[in-house]
């Protein structure tokens, strides 16, 4: 049995999780997801969720532990919610929001205008003397990761000088570069 499977997902207070049809549905204050299920049985009982699996196939298997961690994300999401934070590191690296536009300048001839999707919330913080950085926050772990990934690959670090856009807190591997 899948280690991560054979574990339940608790439902906190606030969440409303429904399984009908092959679709689990997951409500909470920050909003709702949704997830179809294929080849796993799922059992809603007493604050928890169970996943039960068929088989002893090796793409059940995979399935059972895949769909619990994803029910998981959307368990946490719709309570706690999940952020991303990018580091625009360079000079003359900038980046600006107006609601969900996001306009970032790293080095073209043109600045590069995002509109995001409605359910990610973005804000730039700019402070004299600090690199920019650009928090993404959304419900849906999938699409956060998603949109931090699009927006890092606009300009992503290279390994000499380390100018680029990257995560906060990511450690970037520097080469040396040519000896004198």
């Amino acid at each position: 049995m899948s280690r991560i499977g054979k574990n339940p997902v608790t439902i906190p207070e606030g969440v409303n999780v429904d399984y009908k049809e092959g679709v689990v549905t997951v409500k909470g204050k920050l909003g709702e997801l949704k997830q179809e299920i294929k080849d796993i049985d799922v059992k809603i009982e007493d604050n928890q969720v169970v996943f039960e699996r068929s088989s002893d196939k090796s793409a059940d298997k995979a399935k059972h532990g895949l769909y619990r961690a994803l029910v998981n994300n959307m368990v946490e999401g719709v309570t706690t919610g999940f952020t991303k934070e990018l580091e625009l590191v360079g000079v003359g690296y900038r980046a600006s929001n107006q609601g969900n536009k996001l306009e970032i300048a790293v080095g073209y001839s043109h600045n590069i205008v995002l509109n995001l999707a409605p359910e990610v919330k973005v804000e730039t913080v700019s402070e004299k003397g600090k690199n920019p950085i650009i928090k993404l926050s959304s419900h849906d772990k999938q699409l956060v990761g998603q949109v931090a990934a699009k927006i890092r690959s606009f300009r992503s670090p290279e390994p000499y000088k380390g100018k680029g856009i990257k995560f906060v807190g990511e450690q970037l591997r520097r080469k040396a570069g040519k000896s004198a």
